[in-house]
């Protein structure tokens, strides 16, 4: 009778050692568990340098926290990523820096401590960052944006007079074959020189950076058609005398829609337009389009459906909706007029003439629907859409050298013949 009296001691305390370990293990496995779960998984990270500015974007599968600070002397950037350990995605940022970045001279990554990581810009001149996350849409998870703009941002007139002087080799046209020149009497200034007409035109390569545009069966990306075709278009619009043009983007980086129509009045252009390779849910949809705005809704349900989808670029090329100059362009967009509307008209009339020379046309009338790319109040604007790249066939044209070259030139000829018949909508400039 005195066994089992000796053995409960034991057994209890066996007992109340295993009921610790297992509570124990409990433990370590739940708190094993929950830092598995809180760890964002880093997907990709991009890097888009431009001289507007450059940005910096990690895709990750959660959405993640970050703040950051500034350091002068040197100029530094600092940012703390929570919630996220170092993996060979993020160590792969190093190498992304290019030696021409406007912006970045170097960065280095580490583990600051466990469940943060710390990312140190060098920086090449003072900026103005802007840190800011996006929530998934289409193809992108959550992304984590640095948007690293200069401290003095450039003077887009400067520039642009900067880079509006004859190539060498060439040969300027007569002003008779724009109307360029203004001859009248009160053109005179006071030392009894001539004021001559000088036409601006922006130029608007659609989409870019994180915003692919559409993506042709066989792999051709929108963005990069639509900026070789600008590039050509531009080329020779600046071999006529007197006319300067400018490129809402010169390279493969993202501009918000409002930012396009904002840098086209901040150079006072006479004209705007907007290139892009349009894309349908069907592979046999073909042909060129060209789109003005529309006060009344869209001219076809096609129309909206191109619209709505243009429209939505920013919400995938990714824009800081916090902003300080969200609401004001907002209501710089809403201003437009029916005068500018009617001009917009004119000048699609002659470039769809114009594109119909060289490729079938989607629709044989110009097309209207609310595109906010249009929405300069007092710029004629319109949107061309060169073919469909969902279409196989025209896919493989829009890659080809060749056919760019004959869209340029057709564009050019539209523009053309648009200057040529109204002359008197065009502002008058000083050379």
């Amino acid at each position: 009778m005195s066994q089992p009296t000796t053995l409960q001691p034991k057994l209890l305390k066996i007992a109340t050692r295993r009921t610790v370990l297992k509570a124990g293990a409990t433990l370590l496995l739940s708190l094993l568990g929950h830092g598995t779960a809180r760890a964002a998984q880093i997907i990709a990270v991009r890097v888009w340098p431009a001289q507007d500015y450059t940005r910096v974007t990690l895709e990750n599968d959660s959405k993640l926290k970050a703040t950051h600070f500034t350091i002068k002397d040197p100029h530094r950037l600092v940012v703390e990523i929570e919630g996220v350990d170092l993996d060979t995605k993020l160590k792969s940022l190093v190498a992304k820096i290019q030696s021409n970045d406007p912006y970045i001279a170097q960065v280095r990554v580490g583990q600051n401590r466990p469940g943060v990581v710390r990312l140190v810009f060098d920086l090449k001149e003072e900026i103005q960052p802007q840190v800011f996350t996006l929530d998934p849409v289409g193809e992108y998870k959550h992304r984590l944006i640095f948007d690293l703009y200069p401290q003095t941002p450039s003077d887009p007139i400067a520039e642009l007079l900067k880079k509006s002087t004859t190539p060498p080799g060439l040969t300027e046209k007569t002003p008779a074959e724009l109307p360029t020149t203004a001859k009248a009497a009160d053109d005179d200034d006071s030392d009894g020189q001539k004021l001559t007409r000088l036409v601006t035109i922006a130029l608007d390569p659609g989409h870019g950076g994180e915003d692919p545009g559409a993506v042709g069966r066989g792999g051709s990306f929108e963005k990069n058609v639509v900026l070789s075709i600008a590039r050509r278009l531009k080329t020779r619009l600046e071999q006529q005398a007197n006319v300067r043009v400018m490129l809402t983007r010169d390279g493969d980086y993202f501009v918000p829609l409002n930012v396009r129509v904002q840098k086209a009045r901040k150079v006072q252009a006479d004209l705007f337009v907007s290139i892009h390779a349009d894309a349908f849910v069907e592979p046999t949809a073909r042909g060129s389009s060209v789109f003005a705005l529309s006060e009344k809704g869209a001219s076809s349900t096609a129309a909206r459906w191109l619209a709505n989808k243009e429209n939505a670029a920013d919400l995938i090329g990714g824009i800081n909706i916090r902003s300080k100059n969200q609401h004001l362009a907002s209501v710089l967009l809403d201003l437009s007029t029916t005068a500018q509307i009617n001009d917009s008209l004119k000048l699609a009339k002659s470039v769809l003439g114009e594109i119909g020379t060289i490729n079938r046309l989607h629709k044989a009338q110009v097309e209207q629907a609310g595109f906010a790319v249009l929405k300069a109040p007092d710029i004629p604007s319109i949107l061309v859409e060169t073919a469909f790249i969902s279409n196989p066939e025209e896919e493989a044209r829009l890659s080809d050298e060749n056919y760019q070259d004959q869209m340029a030139d057709a564009l050019m000829r539209g523009i053309r013949k648009y200057l040529l018949k109204h002359p008197s909508l065009i502002r008058r400039r000083l050379t």
